[in-house]
């Protein structure tokens, strides 16, 4: 990029979690010294120990630490930061904050207050969109005043409609009307919800779409009012309006409709003087007829998978625009190369309705990263806390591949690979997303989850795979366990160690006889007279089982209790109980608890 001034020396990340280390890592890069800020919770945080310096900023609620400007002002003078990348939440879209820091003669690594204010508020933007010929939804653009008026105006746009608070964010202050009565009362609950949610009543009625998709349009631009568009990213599983898996490009644009709303993108953000990296969001019909649906001034939690099918950096040309460089590529240079895919994975019980889980992390080991293959975004490490005090997101896990079958193949293997203990995770869910048959086809919209999981996620939901290999992985790891205590006991022969090969293993009322032949590098192992090979270099004790199983590789957690082994992969867990025959035998006559 084309350099304006000397490149800032110090920046201060006004964020915790994920996406301060991932700041924190390209400022690294760059050669630019950083500052963490943190709270009393988060004194011992990933970010604080990867930053060059920390400022303690209150205590752990928010709006005593990460939401008081003044807090983060005191820390900008005392540590000497020219510059604030405010991450995403938070201060990130708080023009008080940019103004603050314009008056202080910090930079703010973001787009200016004009835009800010212009897409901070659904209403005001819709109309700016309107006037920049941006296609939008059918609806009605002023505040609605009181229940009859929104029933007047929902029955002249047509049913279904969207009651929407203007002031709104992550799925507040949002609800569908079907009819007159739902009209009614969908205001005044989106009314009530914006008031306590916002502090702003303000409600505005717009068409409902059918059979949605959620796809956004990432821009980016530079003081000199040059102003690009990187692809879309798809964005339609979500959960109660919070996104879960994001990927790029989608799988139901063509290149006609990517230019159209890259182009209305480009023109939205040239309307408001856009500077920095930011996002232009689309709902989209079946016919990818698209309209638009607001603008987020900031970077967003799925921006990695843009960087890996452009290249990029985004984080990086944010640093340089803000420090008053011109971007160093046009629109023709912008090129989209094979398939990224993102999922979030949470602490929380998707068994018990994603009740969010807090503790410590007392095993935490995330996939091995691979370059332009597996990519993990990550705020926490194995000791670590999970408070109640902040978004329960663990980690965000990006895969790569040249097509989308490729992505979806590392991210399944990458799910497998992840170890986590101490708190309950969502990544059964989410491999069980991954699995299922529609989501591979790519037939999604915003209602897949509430459509494919009605009654919440069960595990009788997730499709198991092949029961005979975690029968066989049982055996295995039984046979080794009794080969170490023959060993330790010192029960051998002329031959060796007595250790029996055949043995019986019980999933429930299944009954699979099972025998163990070790060999080079692993077992073959035959259940129910099939014979499986087993190539693995694991070692007892290990909870990662990662082999060649007929020459495919595998990855699974395992867990063992006695002659009982948990076995879990792919979303789908079991618990397997290896006996001998004879014992075996005699446990078919014990009664049933």
């Amino acid at each position: 990029m084309g350099t304006c001034r000397n490149m800032f020396k110090k920046i201060l990340i006004a964020n915790r979690g994920e996406i301060a280390c991932r700041v924190i890592k390209t400022a690294r890069r760059m050669g630019i010294a950083t500052v963490a800020v943190y709270s009393d919770a988060d004194r011992d945080a990933m970010h604080v120990q990867m930053a060059d310096e920390a400022v303690r900023i209150g205590p752990a609620p928010t709006n005593q630490s990460y939401l008081v400007v003044d807090a983060i002002l005191a820390a900008i003078k005392q540590t000497g930061a020219e510059a604030v990348h405010p991450g995403y939440g938070f201060l990130s879209e708080n023009t008080n904050f940019a103004k603050a820091l314009e008056t202080a003669g910090v930079a703010f690594i973001g787009p200016g207050v004009k835009a800010i204010n212009a897409m901070g508020d659904k209403i005001e933007s819709k109309k700016l969109a309107i006037k920049a010929n941006v296609s939008t939804v059918p609806g009605h653009l002023d505040a609605i005043k009181d229940t009859k008026e929104a029933v007047i105006i929902a029955g002249k746009i047509g049913y279904p409609v969207m009651i929407k608070a203007s002031a709104g964010g992550g799925g507040k202050g949002m609800r569908i009307a079907w009819n007159a009565a739902e009209a009614k009362d969908g205001f005044q609950r989106a009314t009530n919800e914006a008031k306590s949610s916002f502090g702003d009543d303000r409600v505005f009625i717009e068409k409902f779409i059918v059979d949605p998709r959620h796809i956004e349009i990432q821009v980016l631009g530079d003081k000199a009012g040059n102003v690009v568009y990187l692809g879309e990213r798809e964005c339609s599983i979500q959960r109660r309006h919070q996104k879960v898996i994001e990927e790029a490009p989608s799988p139901f644009l063509d290149a006609k409709t990517r230019k159209a709303m890259g182009e209305q993108a480009v023109m939205l953000a040239k309307a408001v003087d856009y500077h920095s990296a930011g996002t232009v969001e689309f709902i989209v019909d079946k016919d990818r007829n698209f309209f638009f649906l607001e603008m987020n001034t900031r970077l967003q939690v799925e921006h990695p998978v843009t960087e890996l099918i452009t290249g990029l950096d985004l984080v990086e040309l944010m640093i340089r625009i803000a420090n008053g460089e011109k971007l160093p590529f046009a629109q023709k240079d912008v090129t989209l190369t094979g398939w990224a895919m993102e999922s979030r994975v949470y602490a929380e019980d998707p068994f018990r309705n994603f009740m969010p889980s807090i503790g410590r992390l007392t095993r935490y080991r995330p996939p091995v990263e691979e370059e332009m293959a597996v990519r993990v975004d990550t705020g926490v490490y194995e000791g670590g806390e999970i408070s109640m005090y902040y978004d329960p997101m663990i980690a965000k896990l990006i895969t790569y591949g040249k097509d989308r079958g490729a992505a979806i193949a590392n991210m399944r293997r990458a799910l497998d690979d992840y170890e986590i203990a101490g708190v309950r995770h969502n990544i059964a869910f989410l491999n069980a997303l991954m699995s299922h048959p529609r989501f591979i086809e790519g037939q999604l919209t915003t209602n897949f989850i509430a459509e494919e999981f009605p009654n919440g996620f069960d595990p009788n939901d997730i499709r198991p795979g092949d029961p005979l290999r975690f029968a066989a992985i049982a055996a295995l790891m039984h046979a080794a366990y009794q080969a170490r205590a023959a060993q330790v006991s010192g029960q051998r022969d002329g031959h060796g160690r007595k250790v029996r090969k055949d043995w019986v293993v019980l999933f429930g009322d299944a009954r699979h006889p099972a025998s163990v032949q070790s060999v080079e590098g692993g077992a073959d192992v035959t259940i129910d007279g099939r014979t499986i090979a087993v190539r693995t270099d694991w070692r007892l004790g290990g909870s990662l089982f990662k082999a060649e199983m007929d020459g495919e590789a595998v990855s699974l957690q395992v867990q063992r209790d006695d002659v009982r082994y948990r076995i879990a992969q792919g979303g789908t867990e079991v618990t397997a109980l290896v006996l001998s025959p004879h014992v075996a035998a005699l446990n078919e006559l014990m009664p049933a608890k």
